[in-house]
């Protein structure tokens, strides 16, 4: 069953109502309207709602499709989107220094991890901007950008949420976790709170909204501070350049800080060496003394996979 307009105006409704009475989404009463377009299918849901701006249609445009063809992600990578999920885009006009690109696609993750968190699901970010759950992967965005005069004229944010689509190993959908969760007596203080995909379209791009709004009112530090606060890759152990290190934050450009242990320790050094998935095993205090030297990791160099999470 296709996704029903009349259900979706409602769920925003709903989320809207919900969203006001947090402190981080400011006034959201004052009106931000959605144009949302339904198709059955499409290409892709970021190159429709370009092709819809182009011809004229406002900032806010949605464009959301049953399927797409040639879904992307991250990096040019496609994007798996059987029928049951969630595949949307919405259009901006965000006028932001050509800076503020990471922010924005920051922003926007956070906001939407934020939202679907108040709905009491223990949602995490996996750096850069992917959203993730029972340390798989539920879902993740893609934001495209139009540039004049070193101005972020106009942007598209991509979203795509496994609902009730079918995965590979590494993903999860959110129709069976909360199945399981209510099979297993998990406590859910809103149980069933996302009980159709209009409600999960409605807290994302409420969840947009929200971030964008944050960003704009608030410093940048804050919401890098608040965006750390729910990333899940604090603290693992990762390699690059052939040297060992933990992953101890994120950059406002968003490279990924990560901690070189220095000097390099060989192997006949460790007395716990690194696990083959790439976690660190216990018995480490014999690294405390080592010096230490930081080094910034540029998003689509390294894979940090979900394994290791």
């Amino acid at each position: 069953m296709g996704l029903n307009r009349e259900r979706l105006e409602a769920a925003l409704k709903v989320v809207k109502s919900d969203l006001n009475q947090l402190e981080f989404t400011g006034d959201l009463n004052r009106d931000i309207g959605f144009y949302v377009h339904i198709f059955q299918q499409l290409e892709s849901t970021n190159k429709t709602v370009w092709e819809l701006m182009d011809s004229g249609n406002p900032p806010g445009t949605v464009a959301i499709a049953e399927r797409q063809t040639s879904g992307r992600g991250q990096w040019g990578r496609q994007w798996s989107s059987p029928p049951g999920g969630l595949y949307l885009s919405v259009g901006l006009a965000p006028n932001l220094p050509v800076a503020k690109s990471f922010p924005l696609t920051l922003a926007s993750v956070w906001g939407i991890a934020t939202v679907l968190r108040n709905y009491h699901l223990p949602v995490l970010i996996k750096w850069p901007n992917d959203l993730i759950l029972n340390r798989r992967k539920l879902g993740g965005i893609l934001i495209e950008t139009k540039v004049k005069s070193q101005v972020i004229t106009k942007a598209v944010v991509g979203v795509g949420i496994n609902w009730e689509n079918s995965v590979p190993p590494t993903g999860i959908n959110l129709q069976s976790y909360q199945k399981d969760s209510m099979r297993n007596r998990v406590a859910l203080k809103k149980p069933g709170f996302c009980e159709s995909l209009e409600m999960l379209a409605a807290i994302t791009l409420w969840g947009i909204a929200s971030g964008i709004h944050y960003m704009l009112n608030e410093s940048e530090e804050e919401l890098l501070s608040r965006y750390l606060a729910i990333l899940a890759n604090l603290g693992q152990r990762v390699l690059v350049e052939g040297q060992e290190g933990t992953i101890v934050g994120v950059t406002a450009t968003g490279d990924l800080r990560v901690e070189i242990d220095s000097p390099r320790i060989s192997p006949e050094n460790y007395s716990d060496p690194i696990s083959p998935d790439g976690n660190a095993t216990q018995g480490r205090s014999h690294l405390s003394a080592a010096s230490k030297s930081e080094i910034l990791v540029k998003p689509g160099t390294i894979r940090l996979g979900y394994d290791t999470l």
